[in-house]
C-alpha cells in the first residue's frame, strides 16, 4: 500500500458521513454496538469494565500502536517490523502432543492457533481441548457479533457440552453420584489455552449447574450404547444454545450473573467444532466459520477439502430451509439485502435471542432488567417479524476418514476468508511446511564447528529470511490475510496500515480473525490402514 493510498483511506474516513454518539464519531457504514459506557480499568492481562459486567479480553493492537479515532491530529500509518511482529504474535497458541497414557493413537501431532483483533475488544473466541474420559481432541472457534458475550461463553461450555455427550451411562451416573455426596468431580477435558483467554469466573457455577440438568436429561433417556459422534455434536449445539436462553429468562438475584446471562443471549456467534479420533474426524458447524482440509496429492501439488458451507443467504439450501420453515407469505422479507431479516448475515448462530423469541418474550424479560442500553442491549424487533424463530443453532455435521495425504485441518472464523481462497490458505500453511522443512537439515552443524562456519551458516539464513519467518503458522496465514498485496506478497507498509487502523475505521477493511490449524501425524494415520 503507497502513502497516497495511506493517506486516501484517512481522508476518506475523516470526509465521511458519521454519526455522533456519546462524544465519539463512528462512521454509518459500522454502527459500532459494543462501546461500554462503564469506565475502564486495567488488569495485568485483560481489560476490565468496571460495574455490573463480564470479563472480556482481547488480543487487540497495544494502545500505543493503534488510534482510537480518525480526528486524531497526529496520525500515522508507520510501525517497525518489530512492532508489526509483536502485534501479529500476542494471540499465538501452539501444543505439541504427548502420546503417554493414551486410550488411542492419537492422529494429531500438534496444533497452533492465533487471532487478531479488528473490533475493540474482539469478539472471535476459540477453544482447544483433550478429552479426558472419552476418546479424541476438540478445537473450535467462534465468531461473536453484537459483542463478545456469547462467543465467550460457547469458548467455555460448548466443549463440555459435547464431551458430556459422548459419556457412558456409567460415567454420567458416577459425576453424578459425586455431585450428590459432595465429591470432586472427575476432570472432563484437558484445556489448552492461551495464557490471556478470557473465562466468566462469576458464571462457573451457573454454567456447572446448567451443565449437570444436561447429564441428568442424558440419564432419563436410558438408552444405550448413548449418541453416535454426529447426534452428540448436534444435541450439544442445540442443548446449549438452549439453556443460554433459558437462563436468559430464569429469575437471578445477583445481579452479574443476570446481567452476564442477558448479554450472552442477546448477542450471537457462529461455531465450527472438529472432533478428531483416530482416523475419524466430525466437523460441525452453525455460521460461518470454515473448516478446510490441505490433502497432499501423490503428484506433489495440494488441493483443498471443504468440509464446511457458509451458512448465509448466498447458499441456496439454506434459503430452502427457510422457505420450508416459515409460511409462503414471508417469502420475500425473510432474506433481505442478503441478510436474514434485514438484519444478520448467518442464517444460523447461538444466541441472537431477537431472532427467537417472540415480541412478548423479549418485553418481558427486558422490562424487568435493569439499563439494557449499559448492557448493550438493543431493543430492537426487525419488520415481518411473524413467526419466530427465525434463527438456529443446529450444526451439519461432516463426517471424514483420514488418509495419509491429508496433512493438516484449518478452522477459522470468516475474518480470514473474507481476505484469503480456500486455496491460497492450504498453499500457505504447505509452502510454510515446505520451508520449515528446509530449515532442518541446513541448519545441522558439521563438526568440527568453527567460527567461520557460523559465520557463513548465519549469512544463509540472512539471506533466505528465515530470521523473518513466522513459525506459528496460524500468525503467517494473518499476516498474508491483511497485508497481501494484488501478486500475493505480503506489502509490509500495507501491513502496518492495516495494524494501525483506529477503532472507527478498522472494520470497514477487515474483521476479527481467528484461526487454528491442526497437523495430523500421517504414520498414525498410514498405521491404522496397515493395521486393519
Amino acid at each position: 500500500m503507497s502513502r497516497t493510498v495511506s493517506s486516501w483511506i484517512l481522508s476518506s474516513a475523516r470526509n465521511s458521513f458519521v454519526l455522533q454518539q456519546k462524544g465519539r464519531l463512528y462512521s454509518i457504514c459500522v454502527p459500532n454496538r459494543h462501546k461500554t459506557k462503564w469506565k475502564l480499568v486495567f488488569s495485568k492481562t485483560c481489560l476490565y469494565p468496571a460495574g455490573n459486567c463480564s470479563l472480556d479480553n482481547t488480543f487487540s493492537l497495544k494502545k500505543a500502536f493503534r488510534h482510537t479515532s480518525t480526528e486524531e491530529e497526529e496520525f500515522s500509518f508507520q510501525l517497525s517490523p518489530s512492532q508489526i511482529n509483536d502485534v501479529l504474535r500476542a494471540g499465538e497458541l501452539s501444543h505439541k502432543i504427548q502420546y503417554l497414557n493414551r486410550k488411542s493413537a492419537i492422529s494429531v501431532s500438534k496444533f497452533e492457533s492465533n487471532q487478531l483483533a479488528s473490533n475493540a475488544p474482539i469478539e472471535d473466541r476459540r477453544s482447544a481441548a483433550t478429552c479426558l474420559q472419552t476418546r479424541g481432541m476438540m478445537f473450535g472457534v467462534f465468531d461473536g457479533h453484537g459483542g463478545s458475550a456469547c462467543a465467550q461463553a460457547l469458548s467455555e461450555r460448548l466443549l463440555h457440552y459435547i464431551a458430556v455427550s459422548l459419556m457412558s451411562r456409567q460415567m454420567l451416573e458416577e459425576m453424578e453420584l459425586a455431585v450428590e455426596c459432595m465429591k470432586p468431580v472427575m476432570p472432563i477435558l484437558q484445556l489448552h489455552k492461551h495464557p490471556n483467554d478470557a473465562a466468566y469466573r462469576e458464571m462457573t457455577s451457573q454454567y456447572f449447574e446448567s451443565l449437570r440438568v444436561y447429564w441428568q436429561h442424558l440419564l432419563d433417556l436410558d438408552t444405550e450404547p448413548g449418541f453416535s459422534l454426529e447426534e452428540a455434536m448436534i444435541s450439544a449445539f442445540k442443548r446449549l444454545d438452549s439453556d443460554i436462553s433459558l437462563e436468559a429468562q430464569a429469575p437471578q438475584e445477583n445481579e452479574l450473573i443476570r446481567n452476564t446471562a442477558l448479554q450472552v443471549a442477546f448477542s450471537g456467534a457462529t461455531a465450527c467444532v472438529a472432533h478428531i479420533d483416530g482416523v475419524h474426524l466430525h466437523v460441525a458447524n452453525a455460521g460461518d466459520c470454515r473448516a478446510i482440509l490441505g490433502v497432499h496429492e501423490e503428484d506433489g501439488t495440494w488441493s483443498t477439502l471443504p468440509l464446511t458451507r457458509d451458512h448465509n443467504a448466498y447458499d441456496e439450501a439454506e434459503i430452502r430451509r427457510l422457505k420450508r420453515e416459515h409460511p409462503r407469505s414471508e417469502e420475500k422479507t425473510l432474506i433481505v439485502n442478503d441478510r436474514l431479516l434485514g438484519i444478520l448475515m448467518p442464517s444460523r448462530a447461538f444466541g441472537d435471542v431477537q431472532l427467537k423469541w417472540s415480541k412478548e418474550l423479549q418485553h418481558s424479560v427486558l422490562e424487568n432488567s435493569c439499563d439494557v442500553e449499559a448492557l448493550n442491549i438493543y431493543q430492537y424487533v426487525p419488520p415481518n417479524y411473524h413467526t419466530p424463530p427465525y434463527l438456529t443453532a443446529e450444526p451439519e455435521v461432516t463426517y471424514h476418514k483420514l488418509r495419509g495425504k491429508d496433512k493438516f485441518l484449518i478452522i477459522a472464523s470468516d475474518g480470514l476468508w473474507e481476505m484469503l481462497s480456500d486455496e491460497k490458505v492450504v498453499n500457505l500453511v504447505a509452502g510454510h511446511l515446505t520451508e520449515l522443512n528446509v530449515q532442518k537439515p541446513q541448519l545441522a552443524f558439521e563438526k568440527p564447528v568453527n567460527l567461520g562456519y557460523m559465520h557463513n551458516l548465519l549469512l544463509q539464513r540472512k539471506n533466505r529470511g528465515i530470521t523473518s519467518l513466522d513459525q506459528n503458522i496460524a500468525t503467517h496465514l494473518i499476516r498474508h490475510a491483511i497485508g497481501n498485496n494484488e501478486y500475493g506478497e505480503v506489502d509490509q507498509e500495507k501491513l502496518a496500515a492495516m495494524l494501525t487502523l483506529p477503532e472507527d475505521l478498522a472494520r470497514m477493511y477487515r474483521d476479527d480473525i481467528t484461526v487454528t490449524v491442526v497437523y495430523f501425524n500421517s504414520e498414525t494415520i498410514e498405521n491404522y490402514y496397515r493395521n486393519n
